[in-house]
């Protein structure tokens, strides 16, 4: 079969100053970065929905997206051409991994019976692709939001009957990617909220969603699958409010269901930004509670209310993301899925690419740039001067828990404490140097 890109090479890495747009100028995937190659530190995925399901559309218009592989209303003759394109995307931007919903990769049909057909036809095509390329699974998850049997939800819905389809749905994907070698799965609550509390059993439902993770988590052990799972935090869309908000909330649930050591979080950058926070507060707040576990890459517009899920191209962003994780460790099953589509404006399928190019470049400069700053220990070296006081004397008293009320009490009669007497935070500094490391070769 002929290539669907014909016109695109294999991305190669030009380095900076290079004239081509085709090309790597940070993303260097054999290069020693604190003793891994770049490709090891990142692991970067594919979007399997973005990618090759995305039609441009939005809540406005129809769809803009010029695909050959979705030209043919065969509609299993259109998920074995996504397969193709896939790979061959893969292969030439040299990404060694993939994620996907049940649903990206193969067509619901009338009875969920046939639709898991359909999963197994696509699935050995996948199976074929992975063994011909060495291409892997980073995770998989299933679509239980999509479908308008999940209009109340899916583990958390009113109706009983959708409650049991979801689980059957989950237990087929996990199935699918236990089979295909997956090294993760992950939980995105789509539906799993409310609109209003006038109709709803909030316990209830939390309650319904603790059993679900439960069943997934038991019958992960039945079949043997070892991937890591995963939950992926959004505050809100499609729901109003939805169950998994942010990070903390999400720890605090898995606490309360007794799930907290079989699950980590799986961070996107726009809905962090959607829950009012920052790219790094939620992978932070992963990372002190050890939950660190993967990553969608993507960015949103702060002007817009919505998921936009642009390819990452803030480089702050991604030095402070590539820094959370390299103080995490790294990645272990985890990685940098591009949770991101190119803009509805383009359409031609050239701007996958270079989509995809601008978001390698700019977490290959992130990694560079955290890697030194961990190095220098630019952050640590100034956090650990002003919390100095925690160290000694009465801040030592506090930590150990020698000092009480009535102690601390007393130690304050005795000191007069001002501005004057307190340490700059010297944000500005930081910022500068932040600056400095990022503007540096």
């Amino acid at each position: 079969m002929s290539e669907i890109f014909p016109n695109i090479a294999k991305i190669q890495y030009k380095g900076e100053g290079c004239g081509e747009e085709l090309a790597f100028r940070y993303y260097n995937p054999e290069e020693k970065i604190m003793g891994r190659t770049m490709k090891d530190h990142l692991r970067f995925a594919m979007s399997y929905w973005h990618t090759l399901c995305g039609e441009g559309s939005d809540q406005f218009g129809s769809g803009t997206m010029q695909r050959s592989w979705t030209s043919t209303e065969d509609e299993m003759k259109k998920a074995e051409l996504k397969v193709k394109a896939g790979f061959e995307i893969m292969e030439k931007l040299g990404i060694e991994y993939y994620c996907f919903h049940d649903r990206d990769i193969a067509p619901e049909a009338d009875t969920l019976e046939e639709t898991n057909k359909r999963l197994d036809i696509v699935a050995d095509m996948l199976e074929k692709e992975m063994k011909r390329t060495g291409i892997k699974l980073l995770w998989g998850t299933s679509n239980c939001f999509t479908n308008p049997r999940f209009v109340h939800g899916a583990a958390t819905s009113s109706e009983a009957d959708v409650f049991a389809h979801a689980a059957a749905q989950v237990k087929k994907a996990m199935e699918i990617t236990k089979r295909l070698g997956g090294e993760g799965y992950v939980f995105w609550g789509g539906r799993e909220g409310y609109e209003t509390l006038l109709n709803t059993d909030m316990k209830l439902e939390l309650d319904n969603l603790g059993r679900m993770l439960h069943m997934a988590v038991d019958y992960a052990a039945k079949i043997g699958f070892k991937g890591q799972f995963y939950i992926e935090p959004k505050p809100k869309e499609p729901t109003k409010h939805q169950y998994d908000f942010d990070t903390a909330t999400v720890i605090s649930f898995l606490r309360q269901y007794g799930l907290a050591d079989k699950f980590k979080m799986n961070i996107e950058a726009n809905h962090a930004t959607l829950a009012s926070h920052t790219f790094q507060h939620e992978l932070r707040v992963s990372r002190i509670n050890g939950m660190l576990g993967s990553i969608d890459a993507n960015q949103g517009d702060l002007l817009l209310g919505w998921d936009t899920d642009q390819f990452p191209v803030n480089i702050y962003d991604s030095v402070l993301a590539m820094y959370e994780v390299l103080m995490a460790g790294g990645f272990t099953t985890g990685g940098l899925n591009f949770d991101a589509k190119a803009r509805r404006a383009s359409f031609d399928p050239s701007d996958i690419f270079y989509g995809y190019i601008a978001g390698m470049d700019t977490f290959a400069k992130g990694l560079r740039v955290a890697a030194k700053l961990i190095e220098d220990k630019v952050f640590e070296k100034n956090i650990e001067k002003r919390y100095s006081s925690f160290g000694s004397g009465i801040g030592k008293d506090i930590v150990s828990g020698k000092a009480g009320f009535e102690e601390l009490e007393a130690y304050a009669m005795k000191k007069n404490v001002t501005v004057s007497t307190l340490m700059s935070g010297r944000q500005e500094m930081l910022e500068n140097i932040l600056n400095q490391y990022i503007f540096s070769k």
